[in-house]
This record gives C-alpha cells, structure tokens and sequence, in this order.
C-alpha cells in the first residue's frame, strides 16, 4: 500500500511539473531568442552572466490605436535553467498607433527580485522603462529597482513602446 501511495505521489509531481508541448516552444523560442539578443550587443552577456535570473518573452505582440494592448509568453530562468513559464499582459490608454512584435528581456538583479516574480508580487513602477536594445547599450545600461529591461523589436512599427503597467503570472514546472 505504502509503494502504490509513493507512486501515486511521484506521478502528481511529473504530471504537475510537466512541461506541454506549448512550454516546449516556447523554450526553443526563447533560445533563439537569447542567440538574438547577444547578436544585437554583445555586451548583453554580462547581464545573462551576473544576474540573480531573468524572464525572457520571445514573441510579445504589441499593438494600438489609442488604446494599446501587449501580450506575450516566456520563461524564468535561473542559472541559465529554465525554471517556469511566465505570462505578460498589458493594456493602457494614450497616444499609440501601430503595431509590432518584440523580444523582451527582464533581467533580476537579486535572488529577492527573483522570489517577488515568483510569488505575484513584481510590477513595474513608472520609473522603470525598457532599453531599445541595439549594439553598445547594454555596457551602458544599469538595474534599476531591481530590474534591467531590454527590448528588441522583431517586425512591425510602432510609435510608442513602455513596460509601465505590465502584469505577469507565473508557475514553476
């Protein structure tokens, strides 16, 4: 009884840590999508090298005409791991027109900055706004409140692009 107990048990976890098929993408996205990145400035890999993790979002769609949505799918990693999938989601209201699709990189400068996504907590002040990513600036760049943020733009055109008001979920594998 006791051996069909444990296997019931170490069944739930596999099955409830499980990556889909969609997460599977997503990752290989993601890949690519840090290949991408160090293309674009290499001095980016400083970041990857130092900091306590990162959310990467491959493919965020962006797009408005005076009022504006964002949305997007990506993974935390620590130590370069990949530790679970992350959701992004933004709306907001002002001048905006177009539409584009971006790499968004979220860099965490401390273990704390970490645990705060995880748990739900973590949310972009206005203070806080990403760095167009092109050759240079990231030697340049600097965490603020805890955060690093790079975006790429992938296709598209857009006359505006912010951070500000994102909202993330999160579950671990």
């Amino acid at each position: 009884m006791k051996l069909i107990t444990m296997v019931l048990m170490l069944s739930m976890t596999f099955i409830g840590s499980a990556q889909t098929k969609k997460d599977k993408k997503i990752i290989k996205d993601g890949t690519k999508a840090k290949k991408e990145l160090i293309k674009v400035d290499a001095g980016i890999h400083t970041f990857f090298e130092k900091s306590a993790g990162y959310v990467l979002f491959p493919n965020v769609g962006e797009g408005g005409f005076i009022v504006g949505a964002a949305s997007g799918n990506g993974v935390l990693y620590q130590n370069d791991k990949a530790k679970g999938m992350a959701g992004l989601k933004k709306l907001d209201v002002g001048f905006q027109a177009g539409g584009q699709s971006i790499i968004e990189i979220i860099f965490f400068e401390t273990e704390e900055d970490v645990r705060e996504f995880e748990e739900g907590k973590f949310q972009f002040s206005a203070q806080v706004s990403a760095v167009v990513l092109k050759s240079g600036v990231a030697a340049n760049a600097k965490y603020k409140e805890g955060v690093a943020v790079f975006a790429v733009p992938k296709s598209g055109l857009m006359a505006k692009a912010s951070v500000g008001g994102q909202k993330f979920n999160y579950h671990s594998f």
